[in-house]
């Protein structure tokens, strides 16, 4: 296994100072535990006790400790006293005429990250945020042009699917016939940040999502994208085994290095090697390319070949992402009919290549065009309460 990427970056403790209540939301079941035993419970209860408190918070998404009629009221008082089920704060919730929804999330010190809810016929996809801001400086990324400020806790990633859950009213009603219908039937790691420098947060929030006796995400319902930090690629095939997508978005390292400068560090060869072992390592059918088309920089028939040439023996789908606008951005998006002349090629090369629709565009939700209201401005409250009554 390879040693872990760091940064010198902040990432806030679970424990809050001079002796604050711990944040229950994004310890994994071993870590509760612990924390259980530390807080008083009895040994021969603890495990016990780790299988009621996670049913309630993951399975009937409770907030408040009183409301856990199978526990003691002695004990929930305990817990009342000892922890919190934090979740980040909704700040504004835009609505886009498509029926995506944009959240900007408060965490703790103040800092805002965003996510998006976006619905589709028989599936819902939450898109998650890992950090603050984003280090890679992508120059067809609007996030990236916000600095990066920290990583985000387990419990700030994992709060980001309750959040939604809170807001699409998804928690099953006791006592009422089983419904299997998944609003959220999806997550994919693709908002601000890169998920492979805040490794260890991204991979327990994981263990926790995709814990059967709670959210129960299948792991084959979960994506990570990275830029290609390389050296964390075998393990997260490893520690995590979700599926994998790659923004790739170029066929040369002349240009790859101008749009994900990433590559200065592990080139396109570095990169496609460790692609190759994925999908043996983590058992996962095929790996996502993603492509975002920016007229006349990589979206020539010649990239597309090179592009089918350079991924030959990967298991893999190519996804085709019109270049979604940005005020000042430094790129147009290809034309329609340029998009599909390169998909064409890639489908005939023997590829899945869809084309990737727009969503949320109006309210700046769109792939590559998330960042915080602090760098933007806010709006006035007249406009987000009626944003509120809209939604």
């Amino acid at each position: 296994m390879s040693a872990p990427i760091t940064q010198d970056v902040l990432t806030i403790p679970r424990k809050l100072p001079e002796g604050g209540r711990i944040n229950i939301v994004g310890l994994t079941r071993n870590q509760l535990l612990d924390a259980l035993l530390e807080a008083g419970t009895p040994a021969k209860q603890a495990k016990m006790r780790v299988g009621q408190v996670w049913q309630w918070i993951y399975h009937w998404g409770v907030r408040d400790f009183a409301q856990m009629t199978n526990l003691a009221k002695e004990y929930r008082a305990l817990l009342t006293e000892k922890f919190e089920i934090g979740l980040p704060e909704i700040v504004t919730r835009q609505v886009s005429a498509d029926g995506t929804r944009k959240y900007l999330l408060r965490i703790a010190g103040g800092h805002e990250v965003e996510a998006v809810y976006i619905p589709e016929e028989g599936r819902g996809t939450l898109c998650v945020s890992s950090q603050v801001g984003c280090t890679l400086t992508c120059s067809f990324c609007h996030t990236g042009t916000q600095k990066l400020v920290r990583n985000l806790t387990p419990g700030e990633i994992v709060g980001q699917l309750l959040v939604a859950r809170d807001d699409l009213g998804e928690w099953p009603i006791p006592g009422a016939p089983k419904d299997e219908t998944r609003l959220v039937s999806n997550m994919v790691l693709m908002g601000m940040g890169e998920p492979l420098y805040n490794f260890e947060s991204v991979r327990d929030a994981m263990q926790v999502v995709m814990d059967n006796e709670g959210l129960s995400l299948s792991r084959r319902r979960i994506t990570l994208s990275t830029s290609g930090v390389v050296p964390e690629i075998a393990r997260t095939a490893e520690e995590i085994g979700c599926l994998l997508a790659v923004s790739f978005h170029a066929t040369t390292d002349e240009v790859r290095n101008t749009l994900v400068p990433i590559n200065r560090r592990w080139n396109i060869e570095a990169l496609l090697a460790a692609l190759r072992e994925y999908p043996r390592l983590s058992n996962s059918e095929r790996i996502t390319f993603e492509y975002v088309m920016l007229d006349g920089v990589n979206d020539s028939d010649a990239d597309a070949r090179r592009l089918v040439k350079l991924i030959r023996g990967i298991p893999a789908k190519i996804n085709l992402i019109p270049f979604n606008e940005w005020p000042g951005a430094p790129y147009k998006r290809s034309s329609w009919e340029r998009i599909q002349a390169f998909a064409d090629i890639v489908h005939k090369a023997g590829y899945a290549s869809p084309i990737r629709t727009p969503r949320g565009e109006d309210i700046m939700a769109a792939c590559g065009q998330l960042k915080s209201a602090t760098e933007r401005g806010r709006k006035s409250k007249a406009q987000v309460a009626a944003e509120a009554a809209a939604g």
